[in-house]
């Protein structure tokens, strides 16, 4: 297939004139951009408290390849492989250079060159290796050390711990030595060469990776173990788009960047850190939001991963769970009972925000990180997360935390949340966010739920304080304000109040849905980040209006920076690079938007909706208790299928449940079945109970 047709590769003759939007290549624990002579190992940073930073640390692979002969450029990003190629042609040789994180072996990179002779000749054909490295870093000081098996070593520990009296992380790096120049020779028609960087925390592991790689090297499977660890990826999951060549390429790059942001689905080291809105990539500077984890991760990236890898969304949880110690921390500096994850955070947990006022204020940051412990529950039903994995720490630490945050009102006889800012933030010190109330009394609820699950005894105000909370409405209006006093009409940053049905679930009419979307969208900064116009979309496909649903997702299109779909945060190129937050929420949009997927207590809800311009939408690997789905969604009809599975643990029963007919469909392993589109849903054959919210 040719690059022309196959959607998967992003290929070019000519590079952004902004080498900012040159493709990001990462694993979840390294990560730099092609040819930067930074890159990012996750976990480092440098600074105390709110000059807290990801550290750079230099990259040798920091490498051009130039010819004086005239050649013909492209450049292109494979996505199936996750390996960039620049292709120098001409009519003596084909020059190859090939970059790539691995996939498996997650403390590697390599490059590789490749120099094809085109005609018989004897004359030797020699290429330039160009260089920007300097073993140095603003953020770490770097020893040599003695060469390690032919490969250059250097040490250094960062200049700053995260908190006082802390440690700082070391960087241990060593790569194969890379020439200035490479020859093929005379008698050769061919010659390839490999190199490799490891980068790591400790000298043991950096050099029994280096020897791995080399081991990899020798035997030819260097590339093919990282291909398939590529290839095992996606075929656990694809989303597949007829009929809109830019959809499915905007699809295509999202899924393959916020993928790259994770750690291999074989990694058992528990040493992920998170993902901050642009990616291992980046980091190093306020503009990249210093490489800190926010709401972005668990709100915005995370629904469209769990959907697909319960071991990913499990390790994002697990991240979590390794800073509760922190998010006590911060809750008692508050002056306040339980766990206040913070909103920015890096290692350790602690606040590490350069600006007081969003870790003090910005708190619906504790219910966006329950809400994705709670997705991940109803997607698995894996107890052992809240157990031995001490999710129920978090679950409970959090409802602590609201009980004594919150402010009983005697007037209205609810319970307020006074002095927050909401996610829309051109707003502060405001009461009563119905955002933060509404994600506060879901948690609350998930707390209650998950106690009695665990058989663990359930402080009454849990409840109490998940049925006083108030949540803010306006009855002549028929809609939702943003917070106690906000004035209709007033502008807005980015998606707040239009999240309250998705993704809280918040049960309301469609009147309401309507009137909320109505009054935000027109006062919704159009410079405003880029996952917000995804929220709308999502919920003008709730109404059914599909059209005007697409000419919202449209306006994110201008956020993908040509040719290698790589993210801007705003429309005219500014904010965060590789921005995955919008990536995370355009592509809720599509498993969430155009399915109507919504993960449920006992089931999964589906309600599929397509535009004119999409004629199919195949959605493959959706993980299901256990089970993994692959759905085909036309105008007039859905088709899933069960895939066959062996040699893993039984999984339960499961059919399909349709809304208006009450007709159920069981759904056998390797049998596909085919129904009208309407509303429905997928559950334990074993289950009889409704799973539609009242």
């Amino acid at each position: 297939m040719s690059c022309d047709s196959d959607p998967y590769i992003f290929s070019t003759d000519t590079l952004p004139a902004d080498r900012r939007f040159l493709p990001p290549l990462a694993n979840g624990r390294l990560g730099w951009r092609v040819y930067s002579n930074i890159m990012h190992m996750g976990g480092v940073y440098n600074g105390e408290g709110g000059r807290c930073h990801r550290a750079d640390v230099p990259c040798p692979f920091a490498v051009e390849v130039e010819t004086e002969e005239t050649t013909q450029h492209t450049y292109s990003l494979d996505t199936h492989s996750g390996i960039f190629t620049h292709t120098l042609s001409s009519a003596n040789v084909t020059i190859s250079q090939s970059l790539y994180s691995h996939r498996y072996y997650s403390n590697l990179m390599v490059m590789e060159v490749l120099l094809v002779r085109q005609v018989t000749s004897e004359e030797p054909i020699t290429v330039k290796l160009v260089s920007s490295f300097t073993p140095q870093s603003k953020d770490i000081v770097f020893e040599s050390g003695p060469d390690y098996k032919g490969g250059t070593y250097i040490h250094g520990m960062t200049k700053s711990a995260e908190i006082p009296g802390g440690s700082c992380p070391m960087v241990h790096l060593i790569w194969s030595h890379i020439p200035s120049t490479l020859t093929l020779l005379p008698e050769q028609s061919q010659a390839r060469w490999g190199f490799i960087l490891v980068g790591t925390n400790s000298l043991d592991i950096a050099k029994a990776s280096f020897d791995e790689g080399l081991d990899l090297m020798a035997a030819g499977n260097l590339r093919p173990s990282h291909e398939n660890a590529w290839k095992e990826l996606w075929l656990q999951s694809k989303v597949e788009v007829t009929g809109s060549e830019t959809l499915s390429k905007a699809v295509i790059g999202c899924m393959f960047y916020l993928l790259s942001a994770f750690p291999s689905i074989h990694d058992t080291s528990s040493s992920f850190g998170g993902v901050s809105p642009g990616g291992l990539s980046n980091g190093g500077d306020g503009q990249d939001y210093w490489g800190h984890v926010f709401w972005d991760q668990d709100l915005w990236m995370y629904p469209g991963i769990a959907l697909f890898y319960p071991k990913l969304a499990r390790a994002v949880l697990e991240y979590r769970v390794g800073t509760i110690d922190g998010a006590k921390d911060n809750a008692q500096k508050q002056g306040h009972k339980g766990l206040k994850f913070p909103w920015e955070s890096a290692v350790s947990g602690r606040e590490v925000c350069p600006e007081d006022i969003y870790g003090q204020q910005e708190i619906h940051i504790n219910g966006d990180v329950t809400l994705a412990f709670q997705r991940y529950l109803y997607l698995t039903e894996d107890l052992s997360m809240f157990t031995e994995g001490r999710g129920s720490e978090v679950i409970y630490g959090v409802a602590d935390y609201w009980v004594s945050r919150v402010t009983w009102n005697p007037e209205d006889q609810k319970y307020h949340l006074i002095g927050v800012m909401p996610p829309d933030e051109y707003y502060y010190n405001v009461n009563n966010s119905v955002f933060t109330n509404t994600v506060a009394k879901f948690s609350l609820q998930f707390a209650v739920e998950l106690a009695a699950l665990l058989q663990h005894p359930a402080p009454t105000e849990w409840q109490e304080v998940a049925d006083g909370l108030k949540i803010p409405f306006n009855q002549e209006s028929q809609y939702h304000p943003e917070f106690d006093g906000y004035i209709k009409g007033h502008p807005v940053k980015q998606a707040d109040a239009v999240m309250l049905s998705y993704p809280l679930n918040l049960p309301m009419s469609p009147e309401v849905r309507r009137n909320d979307l109505a009054a935000y969208e027109p006062v919704t900064d159009p410079s405003g980040p880029a996952m917000t116009w995804s929220m709308f979309a999502i919920g003008w496909m709730e109404l059914g209006e599909a059209e005007k649903a697409q000419s919202l997702l449209q306006k994110c299109f201008k956020n993908i920076q040509a040719p290698f779909q790589v993210w801007s945060e705003s429309s005219d190129g500014s904010g965060a690079v590789n921005f995955l937050t919008g990536m995370g929420g355009f592509l809720q949009a599509v498993l969430f938007g155009y399915t109507g997927f919504r993960v449920q207590k006992e089931c999964l809800a589906f309600s599929p909706l397509l535009p004119k311009d999409i004629s199919e939408l195949c959605i493959r690997g959706v993980n299901y208790l256990g089970s993994q789905m692959d759905w085909l969604l036309r105008k007039n009809e859905v088709c899933i299928i069960v895939r066959e599975q062996t040699g893993r643990a039984k999984t339960p029963d499961l059919q399909v449940v349709l809304k208006a007919s009450g007709t159920k469909i069981p759904l056998s392993p390797g049998q596909p079945v085919t129904f009208p589109r309407e509303p429905g849903y997928v559950c334990k054959q074993a289950w009889t109970s409704s799973c539609w919210p009242v």
